[in-house]
């Protein structure tokens, strides 16, 4: 007993280490499928995001670009609104009301998504938009839809449209180059010749050179733009430049500063940068009447409500591992509720299989529930059941063994101290009944030799043709003699002669202790009858009595070992008690079946069956 909890808590800790092994696996694996697939859908959901945040961001400043004031902005913001499913609303930048798709969501945010400002366009929010690059190297935040005054006139449009046409009919034709008309922001065209470098090239150079020559309008627009630059490069004390229509410059003729001892490049590189500076700030000097004003946007969810999107922050971080840990506790507990209504049953199991080992052989399980452990302890139970039984039988067996053995060893002992003491005389007649007893003895002797083979495999047997009439015929001959001196009559009924493939000796055997099994139950004047028959699959052989008969309790045990009806060994009724069991041995060798059917007062009948492939019949004896 004191081993038994030590087993039973080793399967517990068992069954409890891998529950906790396979739960902290299930939820990594959950965690990190969880992380994966959540990452993926929260990146796919923040691009989404941000192309329409560009989207929106990128359709209101072209409306700022290309209008003076906001207003009619409405009409392009409400189904932009419904193409990204999203609120937009734009504010001054003191925070008056211009344009709101949802007005009556609730109030703005805090902080805004960006400001709308044509000339000084957030990059950040406009993927793929390479700002404009000035003569210094600087670059330009203004819009490139900002026109303003350089905006053509449709006259001036169409025929600059002319000298492009012209141009690109010159070039497929004598340069055999690809190339197609491009119209700018302003309306002006150019000449796009993609995979081609037209700058080193002379092909169609006058028609390029015309298509080049400024407008009017562009001539005004550029004269009003160098005004302002040189206004004020000439508050910083500088000379004047010449801007064009890229927004390259180039510096006028002007004696170099007096009196300044520093070299001429820090010179130049000072020139420059205040040249970029007042050409940026003329710019939008000059296009600011042409533009709407810089404008606060707030792109928001449809209701108003701020984003759901899952972060790790400290917060989240806690409650997973308040998640997981609540799962693996459940986990834990689980197992060892499993775990205790699991060993419970096998504690109980193996006590009773301890108290067997001891000796007590009415150790039984208390069966409960269906599952497997409790048709386990119902096997336990019935193996304990006919263990009890066979124990009980082997008694019985060495009983019965030393009972056969000891009379006729002590009848042989018998005779010979009395011969060795002049007692008896060795006559013939003493011979004989010594010869009977050791009969007897080795018949016993026998018995137990066939079970025993049996038992291991070892039975041979040495299979042939047998004729049944033949053989139920030697039967009747060799037990005759014993019938007619218990007064029992001993038929033979053969309608046909079937032949089976089997060992003659053996077969003899097992219908033998059939037939004298018969015999010795048969009052005087009964009988016993033997007979034959077959059908397509097999053979049956058939032996029947008019005697006593077996109770019904009794029937299934008759082929047990050294098992009686009768308790009595009187040498008339109590044989060995193995001969049934020997029958069934020899007939299971031969692939067969053996069956009885009694009842008390009507005799007994006792079918063996066996098995052929094929059965050949021939006439029987005349």
């Amino acid at each position: 007993m004191a081993r038994e909890v030590p087993l039973r808590r080793s399967l517990l800790l068992r069954l409890l280490a891998l529950a906790v092994l396979i739960a902290v696996g299930s939820i990594a694996a959950t965690a990190w499928l969880a992380v994966r697939t959540t990452t993926g859908a929260i990146r796919q959901e923040q691009g989404q995001a941000l192309a329409d945040d560009a989207r929106v961001y990128d359709t209101l400043l072209a409306y700022a670009a290309t209008h003076p004031s906001w207003d009619g902005v409405e009409e392009t913001l409400r189904p932009l609104a419904q193409s990204v499913d999203r609120r937009i609303a734009l504010t001054t930048e003191a925070g008056a009301p211009i344009a709101d798709s949802a007005p009556g969501a609730g109030p703005l945010p805090t902080t805004s998504s960006a400001t709308v400002d044509a000339l000084a366009v957030d990059t950040t929010l406009m993927p793929g938009t390479t700002p404009a690059i000035g003569a210094d190297g600087g670059t330009s935040r203004i819009d490139p839809r900002t026109t303003g005054p350089y905006l053509l006139r449709p006259e001036e449009r169409a025929a600059l449209r002319a000298r492009a046409a012209e141009a690109v009919q010159c070039l497929r034709l004598r340069a055999q180059i690809d190339a197609t008309v491009v119209d700018g922001p302003t309306g002006r065209p150019r000449i796009d010749t993609p995979g081609t470098d037209l700058a080193d090239s002379a092909a169609c150079g006058q028609l390029r050179g015309d298509l080049a020559t400024r407008t009017a309008t562009e001539g005004k627009a550029l004269a009003q733009l160098n005004a302002l630059v040189n206004t004020c490069l000439a508050r910083r004390r500088l000379p004047a430049v010449q801007v064009d229509l890229n927004w390259t410059w180039t510096r006028q003729p002007a004696a170099s500063a007096a009196g300044d001892s520093r070299g001429a490049a820090e010179v130049d590189q000072e020139h420059n940068l205040a040249v970029s500076a007042c050409v940026g700030t003329s710019r939008r000097e000059q296009l600011l009447p042409y533009v709407a004003p810089a404008a606060t946007l707030f792109v928001t969810n449809p209701g108003g409500a701020p984003s759901t999107t899952f972060d790790l922050s400290r917060a989240n971080q806690a409650r997973i591992v308040a998640v997981a840990g609540l799962v693996l506790l459940v986990a834990v507990g689980c197992t060892v509720l499993a775990g205790i209504r699991l060993t419970r049953p096998l504690h109980a199991l193996t006590g009773a299989a301890q108290r067997m080992r001891d000796g007590d052989g009415s150790a039984r399980v208390r069966v409960t529930g269906r599952d497997e452990i409790a048709r386990l302890a119902d096997v336990f139970n019935d193996m304990a059941e006919r263990r009890e039984r066979l124990e009980q039988l082997r008694r019985a067996m060495v009983s019965d063994i030393a009972h056969e053995m000891r009379t006729p060893v002590s009848n042989i002992r018998g005779w010979l101290e009395a011969v060795e003491d002049g007692v008896a005389a060795p006559d013939r007649r003493l011979l004989s009944s010594l010869l009977e007893e050791a009969t007897l003895l080795q018949h016993v002797i026998t018995d137990l030799q066939d079970l025993a083979q049996a038992d291991a495999g070892a039975l041979r047997l040495h299979r042939e043709q047998v004729y049944l009439a033949d053989l139920l015929a030697q039967v009747a001959d060799a037990y005759r003699v014993q019938a007619d001196r218990a007064g029992v009559t001993l038929l033979l009924r053969t309608d046909a002669d079937p032949q089976v493939d089997a060992d003659p000796v053996r077969l003899r055997q097992a219908v033998g202790n059939l037939v004298g099994n018969a015999v010795r139950h048969t009052p005087p004047g009964g009988r016993v009858t033997m007979s034959a028959d077959a059908t397509a699959a097999e053979v049956v052989i058939t032996v029947t009595d008019t005697g006593s008969g077996i109770s019904a309790e009794d029937l299934p045990r008759v082929f047990d070992r050294f098992w009686r009806a009768e308790k009595s060994r009187s040498r008339q009724t109590g044989g060995s008690g193995l001969g049934l069991a020997i029958v069934r041995k020899l007939v299971e060798a031969h692939g067969g079946t053996i069956t009885a059917a009694s009842a008390p007062t009507r005799g007994s009948t006792f079918t063996l069956r066996l098995p052929t492939p094929g059965v050949t019949w021939t006439g029987g004896p005349d």
